[in-house]
Order: C-alpha cells, then structure tokens, then sequence
C-alpha cells in the first residue's frame, strides 16, 4: 500500500516536471531555442493564482483563466522584447542571456511588489486525501489504505490532458501542420507561405502559458513563493534533455522518470539524496545518447 502511494505521489510530481519541459518542447521545436525563464513563469502563475484566489477570494475557474492569459502575454513580450532581438542580430548565445534575465527580472519584481515570504495554497478541491483499500470505522470513514490527495489526481489529470491536446492540434489542425512544418523546415515552410514569425510567436505564447498553469496545479502541493519555480524548472530543463527536446512523448516519460525516482529514492534511502538518480539518468543520456532517450539524431550532409 505505501509503494503504491508512493508511486501516486512520484507520478503527480513528475508530471509536473513534464508539463514545464513540454514547454521547452515546443518553444526548441519551433525556433530552436530554449525559454529558460519557464521556471519563473510557472512561479507566476502560482503567485497570481494565490492573489486572486485566496486573497481577493474570486472563483477559482476566474483566476485559472487570468493566470493563462498572463502567461499568454508574458510569452509574446518575451519574445520580442528578448528573444527576436538576440536572433535578428545571430548571436549564438544572447537569447540565452536574455531569457535568463527576463527569469531573474520577474523573481525579483515579485519579490519586491509581493512578497518574499512562503504562504499555504488551499487546494480548490480540498486538502484531505482519499482514501481507498482501507477499511471503514463505526461512522463509515475509510481509515488506513492508500490515501491520495485530489489535487494529486488533478496535476495527472490535467497534465495528460495538456499534452495530448497540444499534440492532437499539432496533427488534427490546419494550423497545427503548419507549426509541424515550421518545426522541420523554417526556409520551406516559408516557401508554402507558412507566417514562420506568428507561428513561433504562437510556440511561445503556449509555452509560458502552460507553465503557468503548472504554477496553479503544483501551488497547493509545495508553498507559493517568489523562490518556488527555480528548481523546478532547472528539473524540468533535465527532464527535457533526457527525454529529448523534440519528443512530446518523451518528455512526458522523462517527468515520470524523475518523479518516481526521486518519492522512491526520498522513501526508502534519503531525502537528502532524492535529486541523484534523476541527474545521474542525465549523465549516462548526456554520454551515451545525447539527443535524449526519444529524440531524434540529426544526420547534417556536408
């Protein structure tokens, strides 16, 4: 019974290890570079959700929809005010420069205009877990068994709900071939009138969107802080190169792989040492397979 809910707890954690590294995901495969402020994003997501949700009290469903559309808009002015820049002018590396300090700039301005302290997110759908394969007491209360708290079940949920969607739109849509397209050939995709611009545009828009919704769902699990997206993204980053950078498939078994090994290994050794597996994983892939465990080997003729 403890295993498997361990192996819940593992689950749900690593999906959301997945749902930020799908967005290095689909900001790499668009415009071949990485958003490394997603961490931030997803910090803000949580702190915007805290605000409206449990300070000004609005219905939970209102600041899910504020938080998307923030991310949404966060993604575009990252875009332009840092990222096309770096890219107009070829620099092999300032996007990543820039994306660090829009990163550091959003911790810090909420530092300074929120709070640098950690607060309780009460969880929309209750903070007592279910329990099942217990047995009932005189009033009829399940006691013992495995206990799973819903916001778990809602992060698995949620986060598979996520990526199957991006993906189906990426195969199903007219829209979603072109970012396909763009994705194999920027120069063709052109060529076949695909506006390359508003497509990654787009990439980047759902890239931070969805990590602020990751912000929401992992908030009453952890704490909200101005601090709370910074390991999480440096994980999510891991998880994306284990799984590959090109693979929505991958990153999804990439977040498992880290979720789980980091409950068992916290479980059953310590939790000082939950992170090695993880980044031992990292290694070997990096060594031995460095396009991830589902990428793909770019072959370039010459």
């Amino acid at each position: 019974m403890q295993t498997l809910q361990l192996l819940l707890s593992g689950v749900a954690q690593g999906m959301i290890y997945a749902l930020v590294a799908f967005g290095y995901n689909i900001t790499f495969s668009t415009s071949r570079t990485i958003n490394f402020s997603l961490g931030n994003f997803l910090m803000l997501g949580g702190v915007i959700a805290f605000v409206l949700y449990m300070t000004r009290e609005l219905p939970f469903a209102l600041a899910l929809a504020a938080v998307v559309l923030v991310g949404a808009v966060g993604g575009a002015i990252l875009l332009k005010v840092a990222v096309e820049p770096s890219l107009r002018q070829r620099s092999a590396y300032g996007w990543i420069l820039a994306t660090l300090a829009v990163s550091i700039v959003l911790r810090n301005a909420v530092e300074v205009f929120w709070s640098t302290d950690d607060f309780r997110f009460n969880s929309p759908l209750g903070d007592s877990p279910l329990r099942f394969f217990g047995e009932k007491d005189a009033e009829g209360v399940v006691q013992g068994g495995v206990g799973v708290y819903p916001q778990e079940l809602l992060v698995i949920g949620v986060s598979l709900a996520i990526v199957a969607a991006v993906e189906l739109f990426k195969r199903r849509t007219m829209f979603g071939r072109a970012v396909l397209a763009v994705s194999e050939d920027k120069d063709a995709a052109s060529l076949m009138g695909i506006d390359q611009r508003f497509v990654i545009l787009f990439s980047f828009m759902l890239s931070t969107a969805i990590a602020c919704v990751a912000g929401v769902l992992v908030a009453p699990l952890t704490l909200v802080s101005a601090t709370m997206g910074t390991v999480l993204g440096v994980k999510a980053y891991a998880v994306s190169i284990v799984g590959g950078l090109e693979s929505g498939f991958g990153v999804v078994v990439g977040g498992l792989l880290f979720g789980l090994s980091e409950a068992l290994t916290a479980r059953y050794l310590s939790t000082g040492y939950k992170d090695v597996p993880g980044f031992v994983l990292l290694i070997l892939v990096l060594l031995f397979r460095p396009s991830g465990l589902f990428g793909r080997t770019v072959v370039r003729k010459v």
